[in-house]
């Protein structure tokens, strides 16, 4: 099944490199377009899956657990066929951030097989199985058929998160530098970087003012940047992401708050400079309490809070096409009951009122493409547990 699969890319891929290609079709773009949901399953013999990302060719990529749940890998779904994409020595490998470009190029993160020699979790412990533990771990490029490692600014880990269509990637990665502003077991700085699109090319992005630590977290097709810089911290979030930031040929934009000091990240900008991403309000007490609205920026600003579904507290922007259909995830107090919304013309609305036959409940919305097709996480209706596995699914307009 995998030799078959591989050769399913390889005829894809040269698909993909004909000049002939439809252009993606717009979506009627209402707030009443309902949904025919697809379960993609848990394809690599686990109980969890999930998704990160859609091109606009339909292709899929996110990731599955393995059989025993101890471990998982990143995958590609080619119409609707599995590709279990390996790892780099390691047990584990994902794709969490919208990144697949058009030309079916995939980037991600992948423990490798080398110790970690201050015994760090990484921004990779926030993501992964425990089986990361003690692992290094770093950005994957994968491309016709083959998961390559990017490079690191000397430290030991990184983290790809986004690769636009002229095949450049971003993501963070550690340095050489002992930063005191980190929290124990993190002791590396680390910034923004762009990889690419040549082989080897790395480029680091500045962080904003006195901040020592960056991360990039999305790029468009013109190359601007959005991500996040602060302090070390555990290099995941909180005050880490003290300024949202727009990188605008390498110099660093403030993109501004909505009140609060920590948890203030863009999730992905589209070719229009449209950004969308989730930022603390104010009384989130340094990042301790992280009470945080998905956001849509435009130039010259403010943010503009985007709300929570109704009787919510929480909510993230994690995505967002051409026609700027923003998708995402609403929560109750205290991040329960997790909603996948669509935004869309002024307004968040539930995408499970909009998929009424849908075999899961859907929970997170993580991106849209621009033909309005959704990918996402559910659970199954009567498991819905906060322990309850996570369910891959693929939510189509209607007549799409």
């Amino acid at each position: 099944m995998k030799l078959a699969n591989f050769a399913f890319v390889t005829a894809i891929a040269a698909a993909l490199a004909a000049p002939n290609q439809l252009p993606a079709q717009a979506p009627n773009h209402h707030s009443q377009t309902h949904y025919r949901v697809v379960s993609l399953g848990v394809p690599l013999g686990g109980s969890a899956s999930s998704t990160a990302a859609i091109n606009s060719e339909g292709w899929i990529a996110g990731a599955s657990n393995l059989s025993g749940d101890l471990d998982e890998h990143a995958v590609l779904w080619l119409d609707g066929f599995p590709l279990d994409l390996g790892t780099l020595g390691g047990p584990n490998s994902a794709v969490l951030w919208p990144g697949l470009n058009d030309f079916g190029q995939a980037v991600g993160i992948s423990d490798t097989a080398k110790t970690d020699p201050y015994g760090e979790s990484w921004s990779c412990g926030a993501f992964l199985p425990a089986s990361h533990q003690g692992h290094t771990c770093v950005g994957f490029l994968w491309q016709w058929g083959s998961m390559t490692a990017l490079p690191t600014l000397g430290g030991n880990n990184g983290f790809a998160t986004s690769i636009n269509n002229r095949g450049q990637a971003v993501g963070w990665a550690e340095n050489t530098v002992h930063d005191p502003t980190c929290a124990a077991p993190q002791v590396l700085q680390f910034e923004a970087v762009i990889w690419g699109p040549r082989p080897g090319e790395m480029q680091q992005l500045p962080p904003y003012g006195t901040d020592p630590d960056g991360s990039a977290t999305g790029i468009n097709d013109s190359g601007q940047v959005v991500g996040i810089s602060g302090i070390c911290q555990n290099a995941v979030g909180n005050e880490s992401a003290t300024h949202a930031l727009l990188w605008q040929n390498g110099t660093p934009i403030n993109l501004g708050n909505l009140g609060g000091t920590a948890w203030n990240t863009p999730m992905a900008i589209n070719d229009n400079g449209l950004i969308v991403g989730f930022s603390d309000l104010t009384g989130d007490q340094g990042g301790a309490n992280p009470n945080f609205h998905a956001f849509s920026w435009t130039r010259p600003g403010p943010m503009k809070d985007l709300g929570t579904l109704s009787g919510d507290a929480i909510s993230e922007a994690l995505g967002v096409n051409q026609q700027a259909q923003i998708v995402g995830v609403s929560y109750a107090s205290g991040f329960s009951n997790p909603r996948a919304f669509i935004y869309e013309d002024g307004a968040m609305t539930d995408l499970n009122t909009l998929a009424p036959n849908s075999p899961l409940y859907l929970q997170v919305a993580q991106d849209i493409n621009n033909s309005g097709v959704i990918v996402g996480m559910g659970c199954t209706p009567g498991n819905c547990s906060p322990t309850s596995p996570q369910i891959a699914f693929v939510a189509i307009p209607t007549g799409n």
